[in-house]
């Protein structure tokens, strides 16, 4: 069966490959901390249900505790070096089987080989402990290559770094009027469709999550990214098939042959 990918909102995304089911970043929550969710309906039951989830950071929009105490027992689950001990709920969580990685790692699930690649961005639990864990991305490698990028800004290695891909999941926008470093908006995240040259790419990181009270500041910058992704992606790099998904939307997107 082709790859499918299904976009749940923010960062959490479902990647079915080869029989298995990789989620991503799960985040299940209609309010966290002064953010809410505005747009979409919080991701259903099934959305829980993976063979393995990928977490890319300690930031709390993509390590949510309560989202992964969700997953069911025996669930495989890659977080960065150092991640238990900067976050001890992730201790509590018995019935899952966790693992620390870091860039270089591999890991086999089932047919699947995830490979963990370097993100260029803060990966400190915040706003407090001294406890760094290295930012990541990821490379789901079995039918198809799909990127999991995370949450991560242009770094010179890129291309390198991560290697030839078929599918490319890409932040292009985030949860603020503003996006602070170590973050791609939809023009960055154009220039590193240039750069990795994959087959097909989907926006997500955009226009779900919002702070409670400031619907009014620069909402473009909640409504416009993934719109301006496809207008620029078409002009930075026309080869590449993007897929704009509405929240619980799912696709097959084109991989090389």
């Amino acid at each position: 069966m082709p790859v499918e990918i299904t976009w749940w909102g923010h960062a959490t995304c479902t990647v079915e490959d080869s029989d298995v089911r990789v989620l991503t970043d799960p985040l299940f929550a209609r309010r966290l901390a002064h953010l809410r969710r505005r747009r979409g309906a919080v991701p259903p039951p099934g959305a829980w249900r993976a063979d393995v989830a990928l977490v890319s950071h300690l930031h709390a929009d993509h390590l949510h505790i309560p989202s992964l105490e969700r997953l069911s027992p025996g669930t495989r689950l890659l977080v960065p070096r150092g991640a238990p001990r900067a976050v001890p709920g992730l201790r509590r969580l018995a019935h899952l089987q966790v693992s620390e990685v870091a860039p270089g790692d591999e890991t086999v699930i089932g047919d699947l080989v995830v490979r963990t690649v370097p993100a260029r961005h803060d990966g400190r639990r915040l706003p407090v402990g001294p406890h760094r864990s290295p930012a990541l991305g990821y490379v789901v490698e079995g039918e198809a290559r799909t990127y999991f990028a995370g949450d991560t800004g242009l770094f010179d290695d890129m291309a390198k770094e991560v290697g030839p891909v078929d599918v490319a999941l890409l932040p292009v926008g985030g949860w603020g009027p503003y996006l602070g470093e170590g973050h791609l908006d939809a023009g960055r995240a154009a220039e590193a469709l240039g750069r990795l040259g994959p087959v097909s790419a989907v926006p997500v990181h955009y226009g779900t999550y919002w702070p409670i009270g400031m619907d009014a500041v620069r909402p473009h910058e909640f409504h416009a990214p993934g719109a301006e992704f496809v207008r620029l992606a078409a002009e930075r790099a026309p080869g590449v098939s993007v897929h704009r998904l509405a929240h619980g939307e799912s696709v097959r997107p084109e991989v090389a042959r």
